[in-house]
């Protein structure tokens, strides 16, 4: 990152990003997470520190326990995949995209994973252009 950002500042741009996330570090403890009151898949604030294991289905553990150990292997960087969930008020079928990225230092040492999702159902009815301020 270019620059340095006032940790409130950090704060509210991690709040503010249309996309909510977890971090988990490289022993798969869950370090934090953002959107905590307007999550899709939401967690118990006394997640942070355990295990992500607890964090998924039994259906998905398998597949999440593969993809985080081929990232800290080195063999996967990203992960992407999208389900079809219900979600908001009317409990209608949205898409929600769901992505994992390995965290690496500067020397390519695996640090952990972010997991980023997002409803994507508004982006995907996108048609034409609207340009700024339209």
């Amino acid at each position: 990152m270019i620059g340095k950002l006032p940790e409130n500042v950090l704060e509210s741009v991690l709040e503010t990003i249309p996309i909510e996330f977890s971090v988990v570090d490289e022993n798969n403890k869950v370090l934090a997470w953002n959107k905590h009151n307007t999550r899709i898949f939401k967690r118990p604030p006394g997640v942070v520190g355990k295990d992500v294991r607890n964090c998924h289905p039994k259906r998905s553990l398998d597949k999440v326990e593969t993809i985080l150990q081929e990232m800290k292997a080195g063999k996967r960087d990203k992960a992407r995949f999208w389900i079809d969930l219900s979600i908001g008020p009317d409990k209608q079928k949205q898409k929600v995209m769901i992505e994992y990225y390995a965290l690496r230092d500067a020397d390519g040492k695996y640090l952990g994973c972010l997991e980023a999702s997002q409803n994507i159902a508004e982006i995907q009815s996108l048609t034409g252009e609207k340009r700024l301020l339209e």
